[in-house]
């Protein structure tokens, strides 16, 4: 599988890999190295260029545009450039993903009140983002990510703009919701990350080219917010 955009050369060139259902993969390599791409394929933003694309058991590569929404809500994304809606608060901004599947306000409350406290933002649900920090903008597009327990997580340098506390609570978000059964892929630079996360598959890019994944596959168990308050 390859990717190049416009006429220029192959950004990535020569993948062939499966991720395992249920699985944490920490993305790795050098800047320009191509792992904001590799991302892009993933959560369906593009389409090789060249081979074939299979998400969810189903080859997208030349699927219709009209069928890949569908497919989008069943993956979670944290975009490094956060990609909230301005106008609306950081509620309504984790609620989006429950509401597009469908939820009552009365089913969506309490989950959403839950995660904005477990992202230290519980006295800013009203907030809009213009007026939260980097920080918190970072913490609010990771609440929205997680909510709805997507098959699918991609995460795209999701701890550059909060302290090492808070990046540990993070990490542990994600590894509750890897615990349920989503499959988890973190683009990052800090390899101290790995560290926190026993049994995590590393992928590492240079010039476009994928290393084989390494490490130990992982075990689901039950509730969310249990877990993640370990």
């Amino acid at each position: 599988m390859g990717l190049r955009y416009g006429t220029g050369a192959e950004v990535l060139a020569g993948l062939d890999f499966r991720l395992a259902p249920g699985s944490f993969y920490f993305l790795t390599g050098p800047s320009g190295a191509g792992k904001t791409s590799l991302l892009k394929l993933l959560y369906l933003a593009q389409r090789p260029t060249r081979g074939r694309l299979r998400l969810f058991g189903e080859d997208l590569s030349e699927a219709p545009r009209s069928a890949l929404p569908e497919f989008r809500r069943r993956i979670g994304v944290v975009f490094q450039d956060f990609r909230l809606v301005r106008h609306l608060s950081a509620f309504d901004n984790v609620a989006l993903p429950l509401r597009i599947a469908g939820q009552s306000d009365r089913e969506i409350e309490g989950p959403v009140r839950e995660m904005l406290a477990w992202v230290g933002l519980a006295d800013r649900a009203s907030a809009r983002p213009p007026t939260l920090s980097g920080g918190e903008q970072q913490r609010v597009a990771i609440a929205r990510a997680v909510i709805a327990r997507p098959e699918l997580l991609v995460a795209d340098e999701p701890t550059g703009n909060v302290d090492a506390a808070m990046a540990d609570r993070l990490i542990h978000l994600f590894e509750a919701l890897n615990r349920l059964g989503t499959t988890v892929v973190v683009a990052t630079h800090d390899l101290s990350l790995i560290a926190r996360v026993p049994g995590a598959r590393l992928m590492r890019l240079e010039n476009g080219q994928l290393a084989d994944p390494t490490g130990e596959l992982r075990h689901p168990p039950t509730n969310l917010a249990a877990e993640a308050g370990r």
